[in-house]
């Protein structure tokens, strides 16, 4: 039986507060023939358009006060998945210089966009950029059996390329280069911030690295794959069966005996922490967190995209690390 896949805003989203793949390219000039959008005047602002807060957050600690960034999902309740464009987000793309999208399926919208608006932008297709997967060599195929109804395959890569650290810091760099591109004047000051923002992003680092050290090894369960890249970097190990983690994000309910394989987790005391997607609800995750908590095993709050009332990347990444170590045993150092 299929349900709704619900996403929590609101207070939830505050209490966690710190806690279409483009074809070839992975940062894409305008195709030939096609008009590119102009480049910044003297003294304007970049333009630039990110598909979510959480790309639009690192472009504009890269940027400054040089770029004018619009996040076309700004809210804890909208899923990327299943996001349909708006006329305001088409305007948008169509005068950006720039757009950073996630790829890999994970924002589609985003693509779509692009591929629609008259002058085309630079692109940045993150996933492309990661290196974590090959670049597929055309747009996805209708969903069949195996893919979910986005027509991505789930098992055989993990789209949540912003919880790689690694990817983040190449992010800065080509961001770094393509707004200086864009605004030639503005070189320096790009530079300087990508240095100072892979800087923390390198702090990040450490705090995986302190919790590998200790915790190596360690079992962990997670209700969506969001946070895989943390846990790999940490050194985890995921023990939740994957039919239920892929279940709950494409919306659908696990079957009855992959759930109780998950519960086992907890009434067993196998796991040491829970990582739970907190912007996503469903009668699944909500037995899973009730066990959890009856097992005396502590929950872990991650998201998708920024909580409300957090605009930081680095921030909002240090709260769900530090949280993440304490839930093993560390105190956040």
């Amino acid at each position: 039986m299929s349900l709704d896949r619900m996403r929590l805003g609101g207070s939830l989203a505050a209490a966690v507060t710190f806690s279409v793949v483009l074809a070839g390219c992975g940062s894409a000039p305008a195709p030939s023939g096609a008009p590119a959008a102009a480049p910044a005047a003297d003294g304007a602002a970049v333009r630039v358009v990110a598909s979510t807060n959480v790309y639009g957050s690192i472009v504009s600690a890269i940027g400054g006060d040089r770029v004018a960034v619009t996040s076309i999902i700004d809210s804890p309740d909208a899923d990327p998945h299943e996001y349909e464009s708006t006329p305001a987000d088409a305007a948008a793309v169509n005068e950006a210089q720039l757009v950073v999208v996630n790829g890999g399926g994970y924002d589609g919208f985003a693509t779509k966009l692009v591929d629609a608006a008259a002058a085309k932008p630079t692109v940045i297709d993150v996933v492309e950029l990661s290196g974590l997967e090959p670049a597929p060599a055309a747009a996805p195929e209708p969903a069949e059996a195996g893919t979910d109804e986005h027509g991505h395959e789930h098992g055989e890569f993990n789209e949540h390329v912003w919880y790689s650290l690694p990817t983040v810091e190449k992010l800065a760099d080509r961001l770094a280069a393509d707004l200086a591109a864009t605004d030639p004047a503005g070189a320096a000051t790009y530079t300087g911030n990508a240095t100072s923002f892979k800087g923390q992003v390198d702090g990040l680092i450490a705090k995986l690295d302190a919790i590998k050290t200790a915790h190596g090894g360690d079992k962990v369960a997670i209700t969506e794959p969001v946070p895989l890249y943390t846990v790999q970097d940490a050194g985890l190990e995921n023990l939740t069966p994957e039919e239920f983690s892929e279940a709950v994000e494409e919306g659908n309910d696990p079957p009855v005996a992959v759930l109780n394989e998950t519960l086992q987790l907890f009434t067993a005391k196998t796991v040491k922490a829970l990582l739970a997607n907190a912007q996503t609800e469903s009668p699944s995750t909500t037995q899973v967190e009730q066990a959890a908590t009856a097992a005396g095993i502590p929950v872990v709050p991650v998201t998708e995209t920024l909580p409300a009332g957090v605009d930081d990347y680095i921030a909002w990444q240090t709260g769900q690390i530090d949280q993440l170590s304490s839930a093993l045993g560390t105190p956040a150092s």
